[in-house]
């Protein structure tokens, strides 16, 4: 059985954002090893659909969703599927979890990308199956999947969409500082 830590009352450290909201966007290295959990939001975890061994591009889905509040994972870059193996994951209480192991080929080559191409006028479960597919799922604590909250009943309808964009964490601006300078991509 695994034991996961509460923090009654929370806690509530210093933003220090002032560190980076000045700073400009860079590109880190790529590294050795990526591990991609495929729990990556409360529900069910993935279903890898890829083998050890096997060659993978930058958006190839490697695991598909299981059950309603679940999300597909995709490889975040071109490379080599090294494993397919628990691993600890990033969180508080030393977890593990299925994880799939990359090894960067250094190209950073994309799949072949398919979008909707009228999305004003395609079905609303279509819309929803593809947001599924994406793996979209939100950033905060629970990383709900964003086809579930999205999955309207017969007598709803959604005619306002808001985006939060606040950064609660401390150190991070990244969201402020791409939408500061990057507004007209973002919208």
């Amino acid at each position: 059985m695994r034991k996961i830590w509460d923090i009654h009352g929370g806690v509530h450290p210093p933003e220090n954002k002032s560190q980076t909201n000045a700073r400009p966007i860079a590109t880190i290295p790529m590294p050795e090893e990526l591990i991609i959990p495929l729990n990556q939001h409360i529900g069910a975890p993935g279903r890898p659909i890829i083998q050890v061994g096997e060659k993978v591009l930058k958006g190839d889905k490697i695991a598909e969703p299981q059950g309603f509040v679940s999300a597909a994972a995709h490889a975040p870059t071109s490379g080599t599927v090294t494993a397919i193996e628990e691993r600890a994951i990033p969180h508080a209480s030393g977890l593990k979890a299925l994880c799939v192991v990359l090894k960067p080929d250094g190209e950073d080559n994309w799949r072949v990308r398919t979008p909707i191409s009228n999305w004003l006028h395609a079905p609303p479960e279509d819309l929803v199956e593809k947001i599924r597919d994406a793996g979209i799922a939100g950033m905060g604590g629970a990383g709900f999947p964003t086809s579930v909250k999205m999955a309207l009943r017969a007598d709803q309808q959604i005619d306002t969409l808001i985006i939060n964009g606040t950064e609660c964490e401390p150190y991070i601006t990244a969201d402020d500082v791409l939408m500061r300078n990057h507004a007209d991509e973002v919208v």
